[in-house]
């Protein structure tokens, strides 16, 4: 995806099998070089949107399992919620029969124990007596009451609070399904697209193939295991001990090969190069690359460090990791194995640290 080619180099791998003929007195000179150019602007411009399209989709598997999980736990709390009504309801039916056999003593009391009654017998201390039981029995009354009804409500609210937020839940799921289905398609729909640009690579020449596996100017490593800048033992001031051994995860896998959505151990997209390499630290970032662009600490490219993430092109389509010396690591498209280049060998839109 690299915008800064070596197009002088193209010329020169051509040149080898540039074939000249004389025809009426002319030279006819093939202009293999220029199609060698147009043929990597067209992959190019296809595998970006194949690329924009497989970061989209990814992002979007990943809210449809975070709207899942969380679907699944509201259902678990509305479950919860209405097994407490159904308490609830059985405890207003203990309830229920703590009233009215309270009201029933009331109302025996009452009839058959008159206040009159008990003033006619002219003891004073049982009219008290009788009052306080009277009494005490209205207050349980009440609290009975009192505690029935805030049962009741209580596990009401908590019923419809739950099955309102499942419903809201479903409405969102439904709507990133809409989302999913929709970007799957379009995806469906660059298939053929894509296919055809794997075609073509894989029928390349040998020089067309270099010209192509060369388009980023790459940089030759010749020992992965050197230490570089950033290493545990070389690390700038501020560089986490997480991001320079991720620099070392990263370039641990040069050479293998490109896949869709592939995020190792044999091979990679590019924001799965970058998933894979801090994986390996037990240090956990998002990810698509836009979400790896956005969630880390932002930092400006005049104070990239080793292990920063580097944003390129609109929308950040394309991620790669900065490993010292003005150069990443990434996973490049189709046909092109893992490798290092210029970090301006591309449009940066930004960079971010974990």
């Amino acid at each position: 995806m690299g915008k800064h080619r070596a197009t002088s180099r193209r010329y020169a791998l051509v040149a080898s099998s540039v074939a000249t003929a004389v025809v009426a007195g002319t030279i006819v000179v093939p202009a293999q070089a220029d199609e060698v150019d147009d043929l990597i602007q067209e992959m190019e411009a296809i595998s970006q949107q194949a690329g924009a399209k497989n970061e989209a989709v990814k992002q979007l598997e990943i809210e449809i399992e975070q709207a899942q999980g969380k679907l699944d736990a509201l259902g678990s709390e509305a479950a919860a919620a209405n097994a407490a009504v159904q308490d609830a309801n059985k405890s207003q039916t203990g309830f229920q029969g703590d009233v009215d056999g309270i009201a029933a003593s009331k109302y025996r009391n009452v009839q058959n124990d008159s206040l009159v009654t008990t003033m006619e017998s002219g003891n004073p201390q049982t009219v008290i007596d009788r009052a306080a039981y009277l009494g005490a029995i209205s207050r349980n009354t009440e609290r009975t009451l009192g505690e029935l009804q805030d049962a009741t409500l209580t596990a009401a609210d908590r019923a419809n609070a739950a099955n309102i937020a499942v419903v809201e839940a479903e409405f969102y799921r439904n709507q990133l399904d809409a989302k999913y289905t929709k970007l799957d398609q379009e995806r469906s729909s660059l298939e053929s697209q894509v296919t055809d640009m794997e075609q073509r690579i894989d029928s390349l020449s040998e020089e067309q193939r270099r010209a192509w596996e060369e388009k980023d100017n790459p940089i030759e490593v010749p020992n992965p295991a050197i230490e570089m800048p950033g290493s545990s033992t070389d690390a700038p001031a501020g560089a986490s001990a997480a991001a320079s051994s991720a620099v070392s995860a990263a370039l641990s896998k040069l050479g293998s090969p490109y896949g869709w959505g592939a995020a190792g151990p044999d091979a990679f997209d590019c924001s799965g190069l970058m998933y894979w390499a801090y994986q390996q630290q037990g240090k956990s970032i998002p990810r698509t690359s836009q979400a790896q662009l956005a969630g880390g600490q932002s930092v400006s490219t005049s104070d990239l460090q080793p292990g920063d993430i580097i944003g390129y092109y609109p929308g950040v389509t394309h991620v790669g990791m900065y490993i010292g010396n003005g150069q990443v690591v990434h996973a490049s498209d189709y046909g092109i194995p893992v490798q290092v280049v210029p970090y301006d060998s591309m449009p940066i839109q930004g960079a971010s640290r974990y």
